[in-house]
């Protein structure tokens, strides 16, 4: 009984630090960083690093969930190939207003797109994600925020195709991760 009295008082006096109205729409922009892990498919034996954008947009249908769309594009160079990886994806969030501080977590789904280009060929996968991570944004005022960090598990996979008379087999992965950070606008 000790326990439940002592709970019910705990969330008793959070509630005014998480009853602050959520804005029904964010939009976030910003920096990411991709690190896919050792693929040998990719031909990497240690990983490879790309860097780009992500952007977001997210509707709020409570004080503590919503939908989320992500867009982001990364860029690097392997071996002399220009290396493109965009994804588009979505899925639900969750998150909770402390003060400031809103952290944040989301499952996303969808697309990913790889191309490489080298001496003028290029050759593109297209294939599906799944992410799954968060972050933690902070009020700068009603309308502005800034995404101090957001971390991503970052799973893919490239079905087989063939080009001309090469078969490429199948690519998955699953040893990567996402950090983007950048600036939220509220509505």
């Amino acid at each position: 009984m000790k326990k439940f009295v002592v709970l019910f008082i705990a969330v008793l006096l959070s509630t005014p630090l998480m009853a602050q109205d959520a804005p029904k729409a964010e939009v976030f922009g910003g920096y990411q960083y991709l690190h896919f892990g050792s693929s040998s498919d990719l031909g990497t034996s240690s990983g490879q690093g790309f860097n780009g954008w992500n952007a977001a947009g997210q509707f709020n249908f409570t004080k503590f969930a919503g939908v989320e769309g992500d867009f982001s594009g990364t860029y690097a160079t392997i071996s002399g190939v220009k290396t493109h990886v965009y994804t588009y994806t979505g899925g639900p969030v969750v998150f909770a207003y402390v003060g400031k501080i809103k952290p944040f977590v989301h499952v996303l789904f969808g697309g990913v797109r790889l191309t490489g280009t080298e001496s003028g060929v290029s050759l593109t996968f297209s294939g599906y994600t799944a992410m799954a991570g968060g972050g933690v944004d902070v009020k700068v005022n009603k309308v502005l925020g800034v995404r101090l960090a957001q971390f991503d598990w970052v799973y893919y996979h490239f079905g087989s195709q063939t080009v001309g008379d090469v078969q490429f087999s199948s690519i998955s992965g699953s040893k990567n991760v996402r950090i983007s950070t950048g600036i939220v606008a509220r509505f």
